[in-house]
């Protein structure tokens, strides 16, 4: 009896020091992981702080500096670091994002312009293949047909600039650099071609700082934006909306492997063409948009917004418009300029709040297809541009 309780005792004991070294280990590990992760939830931190500084619309003479520190500090993460950047405006996408080959991409601005210069004038977009096929192919058609003339680059959006600069190293000029290295350079016939939709924010903005300007070169034109003068109602349509509106439509039916719009119609699809919008008076243009498009027989296409301005375009009334019309098959594709975020994010993305997604879960459609392809790809619209800077040279 006293050795079974001795052989008792002894498992006992065994295993309540197999149990306790595991306790210990196992806090010592805990322990281990705690301290690690606030190590590196600091170095991402410093990270997102560092990008936060650099998202804003204002240059100043710290801000290149400032672009390459936050890039060096992004670099020296490990892996698992870039996971946890998350700031106000930072997130791992940022730096982390394959948006395409930027080496491909000419910034466009180089010295030794000469005495005529057309500089084409974009919002911009940190998309880099969007950026060389969308502006870079509008650039090239402009450069082609205008063999006298330098053309250069600028962006409006500073925050597009600082963001390519950081992660790609890839100077862009915003509009006051490029007009200070017109200046510089003795340019005296300046031609400005915005590539922006409408007359809008953008480009009152735009127009504000090409007149600064004005008096250091002989002579300045700015041409027309891609789809002309505003108008008033939503009905004042013109020639470029309906050039516009017949070279997308083309496109994306001619990619959903239609040979007309027709044809399309009969298969029960509807197209839907995503816009920014805006709270600006220019916002009249997207109903304009749809009146073309109305004008035009095109009774299965839509124009939408992201901003769901005017509010005829939002998601939600879009979406209620095809369905209540019995198509069943939607493509979604961007009236936009360039296929940059709101075209991979907000029309295409995979959060629930994407047009995409939105469509997919009312479940009344057979399929939703997206064509993340920006108009200024499309050689048509490259060449109204074309025609815009022609008309106000000749005016």
């Amino acid at each position: 009896m006293k050795k079974k309780f001795l052989a008792t005792m002894l498992v006992a004991m065994l295993a309540f020091s197999v149990v306790g070294c595991g306790n210990t280990e196992k806090t010592t590990d805990d322990s281990t992981e705690t301290k690690t992760t606030d190590a590196d939830q600091e170095a991402a931190d410093k990270v997102a702080d560092l990008i936060d500084a650099i998202y804003v619309q204002d240059w100043t003479e710290d801000t290149e500096e400032q672009c390459k520190a936050a890039k060096e500090a992004w670099d020296a993460l490990t892996e698992e670091q870039k996971e946890l950047v998350e700031g106000e405006f930072a997130d791992p996408d940022y730096f982390g994002a394959d948006t395409g080959d930027a080496s491909l991409d000419n910034p466009l601005n180089s010295d030794d312009i000469g005495e005529n210069e057309i500089l084409v004038v974009s919002f911009g977009t940190s998309f880099n293949e969007s950026r060389t096929e969308d502006i870079g192919g509008i650039e090239s058609a402009i450069a082609e047909a205008y063999p006298d003339y330098s053309v250069r680059r600028a962006f409006t959006s500073q925050i597009i600039i600082n963001h390519i600069f950081a992660r790609d190293g890839e100077q862009i000029d915003n509009v006051e650099q490029a007009l200070d290295r017109a200046v510089e350079n003795g340019v005296k016939n300046l031609v400005v071609q915005p590539t922006h939709l409408m007359q809008g924010a953008e480009y009152d903005a735009m127009v504000a700082s090409v007149n600064e300007y004005a008096d250091q070169f002989e002579s300045v034109k700015i041409a027309e934006p891609l789809l002309g003068e505003v108008g008033e109602t939503g009905t004042d349509i013109n020639a470029d909306k309906e050039a516009v509106a017949k070279s997308v439509t083309a496109e994306a039916v001619s990619t959903s492997g239609y040979e007309s719009i027709e044809a399309a119609k009969e298969d029960g699809v509807a197209y839907v063409f995503m816009g920014h919008g805006t709270s600006h008076t220019a916002k009249v243009t997207y109903l304009q948009m749809q009146t073309q498009m109305q004008e035009l027989g095109y009774d299965n296409v839509w124009i939408g917004t992201v901003e769901g301005e005017p509010e005829e375009t939002a998601c939600e009334n879009i979406i209620s418009d095809v369905k209540e019309a019995g198509y069943t098959k939607v493509v979604l594709r961007p009236l936009m300029v360039v296929a940059g975020d709101h075209a991979n994010n907000d029309m295409a993305g995979s959060d629930e709040d994407s047009w995409v997604s939105q469509f997919k879960a009312l479940g009344n459609f057979d399929s939703i297809d997206t064509q993340i392809q920006g108009l200024g790809r499309v050689e048509d619209v490259q060449q109204l541009y074309v025609q815009h800077i022609s008309d106000v040279i000749n005016k």
